[in-house]
Order: C-alpha cells, then structure tokens, then sequence
C-alpha cells in the first residue's frame, strides 16, 4: 500500500467562489504513481467546502443562488463572536468538506461532465486542500 499527500493552496479573489480544481487533482494523482485506489481533496478550512458537479456556468450560478437561500448573508448567534461569516459556515455545512475519487489505471477515473470544485465561502486569505492518495 502506498500513500501520497500534496496540499493546493487556495486564495480567491472574490469572497465566495467556486474554483475547479479537477486538474490540481490529476497532476497529483499522477505523481502519486498509485494505479488503483483512491484520492482524498479536502478543504481544511471551516467556511470552505469541495463538491463534485458539471463546468457549467450557469450552473454554478444556480449552486450559488440555491446555497444563498438555504444559508443567506444575515444576522447570526455566531456573529456575536465578532465574526461575520456565520453564512459561510452553514454552506460548507450544505456541500460538505471533501470528497473521495477513484484511481483507475493510474488516472482520476471521474465520470462523464464530472468536476471537482473548491467552494470558497469566506474568501481572499491563503487557504489549505489537502490531497491525500492511498492505494497500489
């Protein structure tokens, strides 16, 4: 069994985006050399999440509307900490903090139209993914 750790370091313009880190995770899985197992991306920041879904721009409009609503900008218990990102904590919530991809024959084996997206919530600061592969 052998593993493989490689960290993306993240720093998005905006304060709430969505990055396609699909290729950062290709590269890794090939200098992982595992030729079957598993690729683990997650983000390691609490108001960020990773999510796999289509390159669409609309799309991912319609990802951002959806988890506006679920999670609007407002007045939150959490703001009384001084912090003003409690939205941003609960969309990571919605989308989750990472995902686990197959290796297949050495490549990241994703299905067809599927992407990995690094979902920023509470942006423009240097952030962490881990990418942690483990397999033959």
């Amino acid at each position: 069994m052998k593993t493989y750790t490689d960290y993306l370091w993240m720093n998005t313009p905006k304060r709430k985006e969505l990055v396609n880190i699909t290729d950062d995770i290709s590269r890794a899985v090939s200098k992982s050399s595992i030729k079957e197992g598993f690729i683990l991306a997650s983000a390691m920041h609490i108001t960020a999440g990773i999510f796999v879904n289509d390159e669409e721009s609309g799309l991912k409009k319609d990802i951002m509307v959806l988890l506006e609503r679920l999670a609007p900008v407002g007045d939150y218990e959490h703001h009384k900490t001084g912090e003003d990102n409690g939205d941003a904590h609960l969309k990571r919530m919605l989308v989750n903090h990472q995902v686990i991809l197959p290796i297949t024959q050495g490549k990241l084996d994703l299905g067809p139209w599927e992407q990995v997206f690094y979902a920023e919530f509470d942006g423009q600061r240097k952030k962490r993914v881990i990418l942690k592969a483990i397999g033959e």
